[in-house]
């Protein structure tokens, strides 16, 4: 006859979540701060279309 799993602590879910939340504030950082630098004009290791090339490629 199955038996029913045991309950998960209150501890262990709560180190689950804040391992979770912890990852998803990294990654917003890391994707506020590539946006930052982006905008800010000055960056040379980024391949993005830019307005004078969109312009060039509708009139071939």
């Amino acid at each position: 006859m199955a038996c029913p799993k045991k309950k998960t602590s209150n501890a262990k879910r709560d180190q689950r979540r804040a391992h979770w939340r912890k990852q998803a504030a990294r990654e917003a950082q890391k994707a506020l701060s590539l946006g930052k630098s982006v905008l800010s004009g000055r960056s040379n290791s980024f391949v993005y279309p830019t307005k004078e090339e969109e312009e060039g490629e509708d009139e071939e």
